[in-house]
């Protein structure tokens, strides 16, 4: 695909599932939500989307965490350094994002509050507004992922030194378009009982008919 001309409006999708769940004790990215794992869910909601194509950054437990999608329209590609920091995985889904696309989205597989609505959010402000850095505000207060980084950016993305992007929002919030979303879409699962209110609360979509694609 490195030949291809590139599409500026072509966004690919870069979902981080490397880490090793140490808060949880126990694989998270295999802990099932509404009927289907957080990595499954994470993989499918970038593809409804329409992030195209979705990276899926994998480290610990790799072949595990793959064969979970296997069926899914998905890319993966190992991070080797993966216990030296979420930056390093960031920068492998970078590197592995075709020379095609203009711009990625960086999505947390432990983010179930997401939904593809706020993920295609990003990319129709990114096409409106032409902005280099799409960020997810939550409560007025918190920029967290999922960000949209425009390839221009691409570089300063691949040589943070921590983190999934703070220090590259930091440095161009005057070039940056937030949108805004409610504080409980913030939550990811790091320990059992993150996990067990999530579950929950799925459930109770589910016998609602809910709000949570």
């Amino acid at each position: 695909m490195s030949d291809e001309r590139r599409d500026e409006r072509r966004v690919a999708g870069i979902v981080l599932a490397a880490g090793s769940s140490t808060r949880m004790g126990r694989n998270k990215l295999l802990l099932d939500v509404g009927g289907e794992t957080l990595v499954r869910r994470a993989v499918r909601l970038a593809a409804e989307a329409g992030l195209d194509p979705v990276i899926l950054v994998t480290g610990h437990a790799r072949e595990t965490v793959e064969r979970e999608v296997r069926d899914l329209d998905c890319a993966p590609t190992f991070n080797p350094d993966h216990e030296t920091g979420i930056q390093t995985s960031v920068a492998c889904g970078v590197a592995a994002v075709p020379a095609a696309c203009g711009a990625a989205v960086v999505m947390l597989s432990d983010m179930p509050f997401v939904t593809a609505r706020m993920v295609r959010t990003l990319v129709e402000r990114h096409a409106e507004t032409d902005a280099p850095l799409v960020v997810s505000r939550y409560g007025r207060e918190v920029n967290a992922p999922p960000i949209l980084y425009g390839r221009g950016l691409f570089g300063e993305v691949s040589r943070m030194k921590a983190g999934c992007g703070r220090e590259v929002v930091r440095r161009h919030h005057e070039r940056a378009v937030h949108v805004e979303w409610p504080v409980d879409r913030l939550r990811d699962l790091d320990r059992p009982d993150d996990y067990e209110s999530a579950r929950r609360e799925f459930a109770g979509v589910g016998s609602r008919s809910g709000d949570l694609p």
